[in-house]
């Protein structure tokens, strides 16, 4: 059964979920790739604000396509998140809590994410056209010269993610093949 994530994400919120935990996040998440996280870490290096409320917050890694008339957004599925790996500790230590993408993560985000309490949840690559779906509102607040890859302020319902990583490091795609492994095996 998935579990119902009211957003923002607090730090009491992300402790409680667990590697392997299916969820629906409903509130506000923002878009934001490479290019995107590589322009707020140089404001954070120079002290200045960053265009979204950091504490608390999700990331997608995601590029959008255009939206198609009367929708929000167009198909709207994961990026490889290990790209986003030389910016994301310093994003957690200002307080992000969750990240959503595919892939694995290196073991600097990983530390970070134990150490400030925060989340890796994995959303599933090619389901782009469904996951934008549950996106209502999709508004672009900073970086619109990125085009696809600008941020967004996205308003989601329901939108359907795993924990892949919780914030003691426990990770689904370690225990999730050791498990494999031991039915096979075994």
């Amino acid at each position: 059964m998935a579990i119902s994530i009211q957003l923002p994400l607090t730090r009491e919120k992300t402790r409680e979920l667990k590697a392997g935990d299916s969820c629906l996040l409903s509130g506000i998440i923002y878009t934001a790739r490479d290019a995107a996280h590589k322009r707020l870490c140089e404001l954070a290096d120079q002290g200045k604000e960053l265009p979204m409320e950091i504490k608390d917050a999700v990331i997608y890694f995601v590029g959008p396509t255009p939206a198609r008339p009367g929708e929000a957004i167009g198909s709207a599925g994961p990026t490889t998140s290990y790209r986003m790996d030389a910016y994301s500790p310093t994003l957690i230590g200002l307080g992000q809590t969750g990240m959503i993408g595919k892939g694995k993560r290196g073991p600097e985000v990983v530390s970070a994410m134990k150490e400030h309490g925060a989340v890796y949840f994995g959303a599933i690559g090619g389901c782009g056209a469904l996951l934008s779906k549950c996106i209502k509102k999709a508004e672009v607040i900073a970086y619109e010269d990125l085009g696809a890859e600008a941020i967004r302020r996205l308003e989601v319902e329901d939108f359907p993610a795993v924990v892949v990583i919780d914030s003691l490091g426990n990770n689904l795609y370690e225990s999730g093949r050791q498990a494999y492994l031991s039915v096979k095996m075994g």
